[in-house]
């Protein structure tokens, strides 16, 4: 986040999967009560004004929700924040038309990417111990942590489903 925010944007958008994809305006709220966490959070801080206009009722996805955990503990006020819950089955040709779409979103944008990685990493995970789950969430984690739009157009979703990522 430090990184980001030196690069002075004029907005943030946020990015994570979800079930279903939408938006998600600054100041919706999010919580962690579903994994046993008596925790709650905002995407960004409270806006001043008028309501933002997310609807009553409306919650973060969890992927989501740790961004805003990460900002409030960032104390971000650099920007604007604008949420972007990004459907699981949403193809990559999808994906990156999204993101193209995103960063012409205003002149200066930046961009938190949220994802998990496999959950196929031992024997007690989720989706037990699958032995190509530490190739791909490293190869994964490089191509995020590059911004290599290349590489993340290259992820083999058929195995990301079946690693669980």
């Amino acid at each position: 986040l430090a990184v980001l925010a030196a690069s002075r944007p004029d907005l943030l958008v946020v990015v994570g999967a979800a079930q279903e994809g939408g938006g998600y305006d600054q100041g919706t709220p999010g919580s962690f009560a579903g994994f046993g966490v008596d925790l709650t959070v905002t995407l960004g801080p409270e806006p001043e004004g008028p309501p933002s206009g997310h609807a009553t009722g409306t919650t973060l996805p969890a992927s989501l929700a740790v961004a805003g955990w990460l900002l409030g503990r960032a104390r971000w006020a650099v920007a604007p924040v604008a949420g972007v819950a990004v459907a699981e089955d949403l193809t990559s040709s999808g994906c990156g038309l999204l993101g193209a779409d995103l960063g012409r979103s205003a002149e200066r944008v930046a961009m938190l990417v949220l994802g998990d990685g496999s959950a196929c990493r031992t024997l007690k995970a989720p989706g037990y111990l699958d032995e190509r789950a530490a190739g791909f969430d490293a190869a994964a984690a490089r191509a995020l942590g590059a911004a290599d739009v290349a590489a993340l157009a290259a992820i083999d979703a058929g195995l990301a489903a079946e690693l669980q990522a």
